[in-house]
């Protein structure tokens, strides 16, 4: 059985912190690639970040870096998105994404197969 859930959403002031949770299992487990993408209301679905499973490097949307940090617990087959200084342009549904498709854009949401359902980030102004 394949899953993939999210975790760690609320309602936050702006300038305050959030951490994202993502556990994984069965062949999500596998992947090469995990990565959180985010969609607000009316918007299109956008990449967030990615963390590679075999090298521990990261990437990030150029609007986050240096106040997000993607990363991972091993023995927990989780990863987490440490979210801090956030705005109310953070404001979105974010996803986790697994079962990445070697070859493909980390970016684009066609490079992965698995994903959660989502979680509720709200920042208040």
């Amino acid at each position: 059985q394949v899953y993939v859930v999210e975790s760690g959403g609320g309602l936050v002031q702006a300038g305050g912190s959030l951490r994202l949770s993502c556990a994984a299992s069965g062949r999500a487990v596998n992947s090469r690639m995990v990565a959180w993408f985010r969609q607000a209301p009316g918007k299109e679905r956008e990449f967030v970040a990615a963390f590679s499973w075999s090298d521990s490097n990261t990437y990030y949307k150029d609007s986050v870096k240096g106040r997000f940090t993607i990363s991972r617990d091993n023995t927990k087959n989780t990863v987490y998105l440490q979210m801090n200084s956030l705005n109310p342009e953070d404001t979105a549904v974010y996803s986790c994404a697994a079962g990445y498709v070697s070859g493909r854009p980390i970016d684009h949401r066609s490079a992965y197969n698995y994903w959660g359902r989502g979680t509720q980030v709200t920042v208040s102004s």
